[in-house]
């Protein structure tokens, strides 16, 4: 066991004035399994590249281990995956390898293809077989569940939970409770590290969320309360301390000095009610802070004149003289919530494009309306560029609703006078689904919507659904948002 120590850290990216992290102070034990968690944005990869020794920094990391990040880069995806594995551990040990590949399942032949010739889940766990095998290292572990299915998601995990010394960056529920024994957590205004799993986590950041949200509308009546309490005491001293130089109604003299203790006395009053008043701004300035934004979305979707929105009739999808997907059947009526699951390459994709209209070859029937509105979703984000406010033009979409959607799912203001090509994965997937929600459409259609999208916005996307139970058809392979969405689940394999 050793001890990563991060002291005073301080860090901001050239030519911004908002530091990332700021006087950020921290201890992690190497042999704990960690998952990593925060808002899209928040500064995750930042802080592995930090340890990474990529950008400079104030304050100190300090550390007797070295690290290693995962996904590795492969410089040359066409050569043998053997030789990909050389490059990344120049002195690995091959039975070692073997062993870490039998435990993930992948067969030793792999070894011997062309790197981008697997598929994306074998060159996964091919990397994470490479990564493992390096010794005395603390391993940074960055979202190795993009594009892998569920069954895969769940070997992985499992392998995971087998190891220690490592920090997981994943934003699967299911995923982190499987692998990890403490989260450290980029919140609002601070990092923080508990022991457990992300649902023990969550569990325990709910409550004191609701505790401070309570205490915090306590604190507010009692401002309110004792504000004008202060007003009517200083008032009544006021008056008083006037009255000094008065007369009574009855037109005797008054006492000058009972006047004047009474006038004190209730100034005196009135200081201890404003320092109870600005005790209570203090206590309420402390709370709230890190409590994220779970304001529900919207979404208006259009109305269809009959009840079947889309059928498919034995479909099979072909490239070339492969068949990727045959004889798929199944009904899209108004109100489903259908998820298509399948392992890589079952070809859900490419059924998601046929019912969008895009010419792919394929025999069997699908029925759809000409007149049927569709909303798609895409697995890539390559193609973002420009402006929000031009995106949203170029789609037709609210402008206001669009930029309000994205607020929600922690967009912050400055983001939107930003290039969309510099937003991360994860911002941009939200650049994608923002635009579905303003779109006013019959159908939506999502191709791993999630991928890289942080915790909260997945289950913000979830509430989301359920209010406003959209028809919609979905590939994902995050479990809990599947089970907690999907009204009916077609399965390709």
């Amino acid at each position: 066991m050793s001890l990563i120590n991060v002291s005073n850290l301080t860090f901001a990216y050239e030519g911004t004035y908002d530091n990332i992290f700021e006087h950020v102070n921290f201890q992690l034990d190497t042999d704990w399994k960690l998952g990593f968690t925060g808002r899209n944005g928040r500064g995750k990869t930042t802080f592995l590249n930090l340890l990474l020794g990529k950008y400079e920094y104030s304050g100190t990391i300090s550390a007797q281990v070295s690290f290693e990040y995962f996904p590795f880069s492969v410089a040359d995806p066409t050569s043998q995956t053997l030789d990909v594995i050389s490059e990344i551990d120049p002195e690995y040990i091959h039975w070692k390898l073997i062993r870490e590949l039998n435990l993930l399942k992948v067969a030793e032949d792999v070894l011997y293809r062309p790197f981008n010739s697997l598929s994306n889940g074998e060159q996964t766990k091919v990397l994470l077989a490479a990564l493992f095998i390096k010794e005395n290292s603390f391993l940074l572990i960055d979202e190795p569940t993009n594009h892998l299915d569920m069954k895969a998601r769940k070997l992985v995990s499992d392998y995971l939970s087998t190891k220690s010394g490592y920090i997981l960056v994943s934003h699967d529920r299911a995923f982190l409770d499987n692998c990890v024994d403490h989260i450290l957590s980029i919140n609002k205004t601070n990092i923080e590290i508990q022991k457990g799993n992300f649902s023990s986590w969550w569990e325990n950041k709910t409550r004191q969320d609701n505790f401070e949200l309570a205490e915090d509308e306590k604190l507010r009546r009692d401002i309110k309360r004792l504000s004008a309490s202060s007003k009517r005491t200083g008032g009544w001293a006021h008056e008083v301390e006037k009255s000094k130089n008065g007369t009574r109604n009855s037109g005797s003299k008054l006492d000058k000095g009972y006047v004047g203790h009474k006038a004190a006395k209730m100034m005196k009053r009135s200081k201890s009610i404003q320092q109870r008043q600005e005790s209570a701004i203090t206590e309420k300035s402390k709370l709230l802070r890190n409590i994220e934004s779970s304001d529900s979305l919207e979404i208006s979707q259009l109305p269809y004149h009959k009840q079947q929105l889309a059928e498919l009739d034995e479909v099979s999808v072909f490239y070339g003289d492969k068949s990727v997907c045959s004889e798929v059947s199944f009904t899209i009526e108004q109100g489903d919530r259908i998820a298509l699951t399948g392992s890589n390459g079952s070809g859900k994709s490419s059924i998601l494009k046929l019912i969008c209209g895009e010419e792919i070859h394929h025999t069997g029937v699908i029925r759809k309306d000409s007149q049927l509105a569709i909303s798609y979703v895409s697995q890539d984000t390559s193609h973002l560029q420009g402006s929000l406010s031009e995106y949203a033009r170029e789609h037709g979409i609210d402008e206001s609703l669009f930029k309000s959607i994205l607020r929600k799912l922690d967009f912050s203001r400055i983001q939107f006078e930003k290039e969309l090509s510099t937003y991360s994965g994860g911002q941009k997937k939200k650049v994608l689904i923002a635009r579905s929600l303003s779109e006013k459409v019959h159908l939506h259609i999502w191709d791993e919507p999630l991928n890289f999208i942080d915790v909260i916005s997945r289950m913000q996307i979830e509430e989301l659904l359920m209010e406003h139970t959209p028809t919609i058809l979905f590939v994902e392979h995050d479990r809990e948002f599947c089970a907690n969405i999907a009204t009916k689940i077609e399965a390709m394999d």
